[in-house]
């Protein structure tokens, strides 16, 4: 009984924040409200007992939402929503694709012959699903976790007004540096 409340509650919790995400009026927030979805969800994924795929969706999400919160107030003209702005555009054919997507999968999904369950389920599931995940996709998640890396650093690079070194000029040979603010260090 208490674990069908939980799914239930968790359940509407991720479908009002990922319909928040539609309705903010700020990119920030709408990253916010998707980070709520997803750890609803992952909430839900606890609930049945999948605890090391809860733990993996709760981390991924939490660190790229966070990625992209300091990203849009890096690049967004408006990050804060102190402007109002709207998240939806074309919400007519947005709407017509969403519901025949819908229709196409519910019908799928009852029109199917799905296979009978062969065999005896793993003693040590959470090994099974690191390996289905890991196992054969581990170079590329390395090489992703660098590419997203660099994409941070360069973004905050990029973000920069200027770097420590640019009052001594672009061949760093200015003698003595242009401060923008003049008066040196303090002694």
């Amino acid at each position: 009984m208490l674990t069908d409340v939980t799914l239930a509650v968790l359940g509407v919790l991720a479908v009002a924040a990922g319909g928040a995400v539609f309705t903010v009026d700020s990119m920030a927030r709408a990253t916010y409200a998707l980070l709520a979805s997803f750890l609803a969800v992952a909430g839900i994924v606890l609930t049945l007992d999948l605890t090391y795929l809860a733990v993996v969706t709760a981390l991924m999400m939490t660190m790229e939402m966070a990625i992209m919160g300091v990203f849009m107030v890096m690049f967004m003209m408006n990050p804060g929503g102190l402007m109002p702005m709207t998240m939806m555009h074309n919400t007519r054919g947005a709407a017509a694709v969403g519901v025949a997507v819908f229709a196409l999968l519910t019908t799928g999904i009852w029109t199917i012959d799905w296979p009978d369950a062969r065999g005896r389920p793993s003693r040590d599931s959470t090994h099974q699903l690191a390996e289905a995940l890991m196992g054969s996709h581990m170079l590329v998640m390395v090489v992703v976790a660098a590419a997203l890396f660099a994409t941070i650093i360069a973004g905050t690079v990029l973000a920069t007004h200027r770097g420590r070194y640019d009052r001594f000029g672009p061949n760093l040979d200015a003698r003595p540096p242009r401060d923008p603010i003049p008066g040196g260090l303090p002694r």
